[in-house]
This record gives C-alpha cells, sequence and structure tokens, in this order.
C-alpha cells in the first residue's frame, strides 16, 4: 500500500466531505457506529454553504475538483443503483464533464506524436479546441478526400496528455477504498467493491483506446445501414490512433435545443419516437447499444436525421438477455404476467427454488397499477426500475448489462419527452418489440435455430476425423505414459530388497562400531 495511494484516497475523502457529498444523502438505518463518527467528521469538514446545495451539484463541484478519474468514477456509479443507491445513481447521472480545454499547443504536440509527422502533414488544417471533457477534448479541421480531392470538414478528437498515468494512480487508491469497505461493512461484500472497481478499470482502459471507439462507430454504421432516421459519423480511419480519433463532422442542432429544432422545421414528436425505436432496435436486434445518449451527445442534422456521437461506453446484450428484454416488455404490454415470471426463471436470473406463481404475483403488484393510466403516463424506465427492485426480493443476482440497459433508457426515455412531453412509449415501443418476437421467437427464429443448430453438427461432423486423430494420438501418448510409468515403477520394486539389505548391513555396521 504505496503512501501516495493513501495520501490521494485521504485527499479524495477530504474533497468530498468538504463539498458535503458525505451528508447529501440519507443512509439505511442502522448506521454502524464507525460510519456514525466518520458522518460526524464529515459534518465538521463540510463548507457552511454546502448545505443549501443539492446533492447533483455537491457531487459536480467535488468531482471536478478532484480531476477526470472521479469524474469518470461518478458516471460509472450512475450505472450502477445496485452498488450506490437509486437516490445517488440518478444524481450522478446528471454528471457531466466540466474541464478546461488544454490547449491548441498542446494537442498539436499529441497529434504529431501520435503519427510521428508534424500536424500541417496529417491535416490541411487544425483549430483550436471547441468542446473539453475528462477524457479528451475535441478541434476542428480540415483533411483532402483522397478520392475526390475536395477538403472535407472533419472534428479531431485528442486524448488529454497524462489521464492513462493519472487514473492509472486514482485506480489504486479506489482499490484500497473497496477493501477497506469490503474489511469494515460486511454486507456491502455481496456488492464486491473491488470488482465494481475492476471494471471500472476496464472500461476507461477500453475508452481511453480511441481504436477501440472508432471499431464500435464502425460496428454501429453496419448494424444500422438500413435503418432510417438514425446514424452515426463517418470514421476517418488513416488519421485515427490510439490517442486521436478523426471522424466526419456533424453540422447539426443538439436535441437538447428544442426552440431551434422546431424553427429549423424538424418535428420534436417525430424524433422522440425515432430516439426511442432506433435504441430499441441497436439494444434488441443488434445486442450492442449507445450506453451514454445524454442530449449532448445526439444531434439533429439539416436533413432531419438524429446522429449520437461520443461512443465510448458502449452496451451489449446476449441473445438470452434481448429475449428476456423482448418478452418482459411484450407481456408487460398483454398484462400476461405468469409469462414475464417464466422468462425470469427460463433465463436462469430467479433462482428454481422460487415459485413461479408467487414470482408473477409480485410481478402483477407493478403492472396492475399501470392500468387506467394512459400509455403516455406511464414510464418504461421506471417500470424496468421496479422489475428490478422486486426481483432483488427472489434472490435475482445483479446483471451490470441489464442494469446498463435500464440506466441508459432511463436517459434515452428522459430525452424524448423533453421533445415529445405526450410520448406514448409503449405504442412507440410495440412495433418493434413485436417485429423482434415474431422474427426470433415466431416460425422463422424457430427455422433458423433449427438451421442453426444443423449447421454446428455439420460443421462438427467435418472436424470428427480430425477429433478422431486427436484422441488416438492422446490415447497413445496416454498408453507411453503409463507404460513409462511402470517401467519406473518395475525399476523401483527391484531396488527394494537391494535397498533394505544395504541399509541392515549399514546398521550392523554402526552396532559393532559402538559396541
Amino acid at each position: 500500500m504505496a503512501l501516495g495511494d493513501l495520501f490521494r484516497l485521504a485527499r479524495g475523502a477530504f474533497v468530498l466531505a468538504r463539498e458535503g457529498v458525505a451528508t447529501a444523502f440519507p443512509l439505511p438505518e442502522p448506521i454502524p457506529l464507525p460510519i456514525r463518527l466518520l458522518l460526524g467528521v464529515a459534518r465538521l469538514i463540510q463548507r457552511p454553504a454546502a448545505g443549501d446545495r443539492a446533492g447533483a451539484e455537491r457531487i459536480t463541484r467535488a468531482v471536478n475538483r478532484l480531476g477526470p478519474s472521479y469524474v469518470k468514477l461518478g458516471q460509472f456509479l450512475a450505472t450502477r443503483p445496485d452498488v450506490v443507491g437509486r437516490l445517488m445513481a440518478a444524481d450522478l447521472s446528471a454528471l457531466q464533464d466540466n474541464v478546461p480545454p488544454f490547449g491548441e499547443a498542446v494537442a498539436r504536440a499529441e497529434v504529431a506524436a501520435a503519427f510521428g509527422a508534424p500536424v500541417e502533414a496529417v491535416f490541411e488544417s487544425f483549430g483550436p479546441p471547441i468542446a473539453a471533457a475528462s477524457i479528451a477534448q475535441v478541434h476542428q479541421a480540415v483533411v483532402r478526400d483522397p478520392s475526390t480531392g475536395e477538403p472535407r470538414t472533419v472534428a479531431v478528437k485528442v486524448l488529454r496528455p497524462g489521464v492513462a498515468r493519472r487514473f492509472a494512480s486514482d485506480v489504486n487508491s479506489f482499490y484500497i477504498a473497496a477493501r477497506l469497505i469490503e474489511r469494515f461493512h460486511p454486507p456491502s461484500r455481496r456488492l464486491k467493491p473491488r470488482a465494481v472497481v475492476d471494471t471500472l478499470a476496464r472500461s476507461v482502459a477500453l475508452e481511453m483506446d480511441f481504436r477501440l471507439e472508432a471499431a464500435a462507430l464502425s460496428e454501429m454504421a453496419e448494424n444500422i445501414s438500413a435503418d432510417t432516421g438514425f446514424r452515426v459519423p463517418t470514421v476517418v480511419w488513416e488519421r485515427t490512433a490510439k490517442s486521436v480519433l478523426t471522424m466526419e463532422w456533424i453540422d447539426g442542432t443538439k436535441l437538447s435545443n428544442v426552440p431551434r429544432i422546431v424553427e429549423a422545421g424538424h418535428d420534436p414528436v417525430t424524433l422522440a419516437a425515432t430516439l426511442i425505436q432506433s435504441f430499441l432496435r441497436h439494444a434488441m436486434r443488434d445486442g450492442f447499444f449507445h450506453a451514454d445518449m445524454h442530449q449532448g451527445n445526439l444531434f439533429v442534422d439539416p436533413s432531419g436525421t438524429l446522429v449520437a456521437v461520443d461512443f465510448g461506453i458502449m452496451g451489449r446484450l446476449g441473445r438470452k438477455e434481448r429475449r428476456f428484454l423482448a418478452e418482459i416488455l411484450f407481456g408487460f404490454i398483454r398484462r400476461d404476467y405468469r409469462r414475464v415470471a417464466e422468462v425470469h426463471f427460463e433465463a436462469g436470473y430467479v433462482p428454481g427454488h422460487h415459485d413461479v406463481d408467487t414470482f408473477a404475483q409480485a410481478l402483477r403488484a407493478i403492472g396492475e397499477p399501470l392500468q387506467g393510466h394512459t400509455a403516455a403516463d406511464i414510464s418504461m424506465a421506471r417500470l424496468l426500475t421496479q422489475l428490478f427492485e422486486v426481483t432483488e426480493l427472489f434472490d435475482m443476482q445483479t446483471r451490470p448489462e441489464l442494469i446498463m440497459l435500464q440506466k441508459t433508457m432511463v436517459v434515452v426515455e428522459g430525452v424524448a419527452r423533453t421533445l415529445d412531453p405526450r410520448l406514448d412509449m409503449w405504442r412507440t415501443a410495440e412495433p418493434v418489440v413485436a417485429e423482434w418476437i415474431a422474427r426470433n421467437l415466431g416460425p422463422v427464429g424457430r427455422v433458423e435455430e433449427v438451421a442453426g443448430t444443423l449447421g454446428s453438427l455439420v460443421r462438427l461432423a467435418g472436424q470428427l476425423p480430425v477429433l478422431a486423430r486427436d484422441l488416438e494420438a492422446a490415447a497413445a501418448a496416454e498408453r507411453d505414459r503409463n507404460l513409462y510409468l511402470e517401467r519406473q515403477r518395475w525399476s523401483l520394486d527391484r531396488l527394494v530388497w537391494p535397498a533394505w539389505i544395504a541399509a541392515l548391513a549399514l546398521a550392523a555396521l554402526a552396532v559393532t562400531a559402538v559396541v
């Protein structure tokens, strides 16, 4: 445990206490004595003005003082309400980067180092920073189109210098905090604090390699190539490296600016429906979705198409998770609570020792209060939140991919309702969900599933000769090994009696010598 790591941890605790974060949220009773003592110290340290601020404002001030690593930690914990609680997760969801830019000269040096050439050799022109965040900042630049020779405006994302080293140092202090939490607060061990830090470290390591973000952009572009109303920027691969990402420049209006969207002649109601349906297609059809779809990362281009940017945080769902999502949503739409319960058991999310009918009864307690309300009054995100709360009573293990999906849906639904306050989530979602159900669980899906199984059997049959040779070679090797061991055993058996005779002779000589 390095002294520097302890110092960074102590500094972080001091700043959080100073800004009133430690006392911003109620804790479940009973509060252990050590925690009460720490809270008492935190109140003594807290700024007098901090108590007048909301929890989200306290967190924002604290993490921006502590730097990029804490900003990322806060944003990451916003996706884990199972760890920090629903109230704190909601406040952390509002956390946005507010970091000053690091200057054009430094960015030019970073670009030159990434490509081994001066900036002028990489770009026709390279402007000052136009947006800055904890990990990187964005510049506008111009490149020459290789096919037409025409100049083309691009966005260049440059990694913040030293951020990887700083994050690695801060992560060590996060691990110390996680170990202390596990040691002194046994109930928290089921949440696996060290595993949470592991996930954060992996996530940010991926986010700081812009080649992987470029690959995410490319993958989603392929997935949605036939879709309308939603797209992503094109990657300029020849000017992309680990610390520099170059992509198409997006001329558009941020989704947060609704008056300007209307002034430009776009229909907010249509945009809201497109946003919801696009997100559900990405999650259910492709199993690959943008996990940070807040208003700052969404634009409307002049044609009225939604454009998403910043693909540093992505979510993935396997086929089992996609089926789970589709069937529970469809089950709630049809009020088929028994089927929703069965899906949980079939997916293995709820242990088999629980009763399906009792679980269906708990689900009915969620679904029936929705009856009698207009669909526009029902929040799909709130439904999923309540669903995960109920499943905790039935020992459903934490599923990080589903929690990330649920948190992203909360954000996406919130953005969509700013465009259309009367958004009918169920009517908007039903075509996408029904299409997935029909395509994957209907006759066509069954045929494809059988075809996939047959294809696997055919591939296995083609590999049987190779497997047979491998098994024969392994059997021969095992026979040779057994034969060798048998010979060694026989050799040792032959040596047993001579060894005993030699030992007795030596003992007799020793006795004679003594006498």
